[in-house]
């Protein structure tokens, strides 16, 4: 699925590629994309449009930071101690 981020004037942030959304609250919402974990921080965050079939999600506030984490994890110091 392919990912998209456009963010209006650090207030209205528009995503596509959204295949989950894991946490929500007015200071963070953390989903799961096409490209990694994103992280979003802020204040008076909500959720203004969510289609997880389309991918969409929409969400106004003040948007402070975005942090992207992948998802591939590696195995860590257990996993390649087992290679």
């Amino acid at each position: 699925m392919p990912h998209q981020l456009v963010l209006h004037q650090r207030n209205l942030l528009d995503l596509e590629g959204v295949t989950e959304v894991e946490q929500f609250d007015e200071m963070s919402v953390i989903v799961c994309t096409s490209q990694g974990e994103l992280s979003i921080c802020g204040q008076s965050l909500h959720v203004r449009q969510l289609n997880l079939e389309c991918g969409v999600l929409s969400i106004e506030g003040k948007i402070d930071s975005l942090t992207y984490r992948d998802i591939h994890k590696k195995g860590g110091l257990f996993g390649r101690l087992l290679r």
